[in-house]
């Protein structure tokens, strides 16, 4: 095997795909600031017991393991980073107000999220926790929406699900939520055949309202479309209410929703969401409320927020175009030296030519020259 060969699904970074990464970062990190979002940064490796809490069987599938040669304990590399941020609000900060924390870094996972994903994501996001309202889900798809707007994305769409519509609609039939996983499996993929044969058994209101799931999928009519064929009980109609007070702030020509979209249905407890753009099928980032995580370190603190991979965003991006630089020669002049000190500190690029060869690079296009002329080092355009 060649000594350069990388595993399978991963890949390095190069110039010009990883300038786009540290650009899209350092915006969503400045617009996450504005919004008033502190940044934390967990570590790699966890303890297994803690990095898994409340992640679901998903999750520890996708975890890479290893055993810790210092205590002999199962640890794990971080496959996600959002139980990670729960823990350190929880346990380390321990604030009784409201907390904003955002974050960004690599992630490995064991088996790529698509096709053509890596297994080593740059994961971003942002998390509020201490609010139950509906106040911080609203503030959180703004977030995200404003977010991708700033980097140039248009036709920003976000797609509304609420777990509580399925949890109520189980609650009626004792034989159905015994049935929750594989349900849940049947709905996200839409296989309506699947599910006329495992519900034949269940109540008839409760084998109907599975039925339907799959269907009530578009606009923000369709939350009346489900208020009228759905069981009318107090969980399924506080869920749509969610859904219509939360797809109005985002602004409806920007909304859909779909019943049946529950990735992510044993980690979040209440309102999810996906949001999609232009030029990539599946969704660029996903989130939702997850009130239950924080309670295994210590406190039930609700929570919501989102997260997405810079690098599949990065792909989306147009070619940047190569930034302006300045060539100078090498030389130990000490005037030269100042000159190259001076300009650098104003912003500028000043790329050294080293004696004998020439420079090579994706990034940068040296517009300018930097040349002695009666004993001054002034800059000169380059032909």
């Amino acid at each position: 095997m060649p000594t350069w060969l990388l595993p399978e699904k991963i890949a390095d970074v190069l110039p010009s795909e990883a300038r786009k990464i540290e650009e899209l970062r350092r915006s969503f990190l400045d617009r996450f600031r504005v919004y008033g979002y502190e940044m934390v940064v967990p570590p790699m490796l966890e303890y297994l017991e803690s990095l898994l809490t409340g992640a679901g069987k998903d999750m520890d599938l996708r975890t890479f393991k290893l055993v810790d040669q210092v205590s002999g304990r199962s640890m794990g590399i971080r496959a996600d980073m959002t139980t990670q941020v729960a823990r350190i609000d929880a346990h380390l900060l321990n604030r009784a107000s409201v907390t904003r924390l955002c974050y960004a870094g690599s992630v490995l996972q064991t088996e790529p999220s698509g096709l053509h994903a890596t297994r080593e994501p740059f994961q971003i996001g942002a998390e509020i926790y201490g609010h139950a309202g509906l106040e911080a889900d609203a503030e959180i798809q703004e977030l995200v929406l404003s977010s991708l707007e700033l980097i140039g994305m248009k036709a920003v769409r976000i797609d509304l699900c609420h777990v509580g519509v399925l949890k109520a609609i189980l609650q009626l039939d004792p034989v159905a939520k015994r049935d929750e996983d594989i349900l849940f499996a049947l709905l996200e993929s839409k296989d309506v055949p699947e599910l006329q044969a495992i519900s034949a058994n269940y109540e008839p209101v409760v084998r109907d309202a599975l039925l339907a799931l799959p269907s009530l999928y578009g606009d923000l009519s369709v939350i009346e479309k489900a208020a009228q064929i759905l069981p009318r009980t107090t969980g399924i109609q506080n869920a749509l209410n969610d859904l219509q007070y939360l797809g109005e702030i985002a602004g409806k020509e920007h909304v859909t929703v779909d019943l049946s979209d529950l990735r992510g249905y044993h980690y979040h407890s209440g309102v999810m969401f996906s949001v999609f753009v232009d030029g990539l099928p599946n969704a660029v980032a996903r989130g939702g409320r997850y009130d239950q995580v924080g309670e295994a370190f210590g406190r039930a603190r609700p929570a919501t927020g989102f997260s997405l991979d810079l690098r599949e965003l990065a792909r989306l991006m147009p070619v940047a175009e190569r930034k302006p630089a300045i060539r100078a020669p090498w030389g130990n002049d000490p005037a030269l030296r100042s000159r190259i000190r001076e300009l650098r500190d104003q912003g500028e690029i000043v790329i050294q030519v080293m004696p004998g060869h020439e420079n090579e690079q994706d990034e940068f296009e040296c517009k300018q020259s930097l040349v002695c002329s009666e004993g001054q080092w002034i800059l000169q355009n380059v032909d």
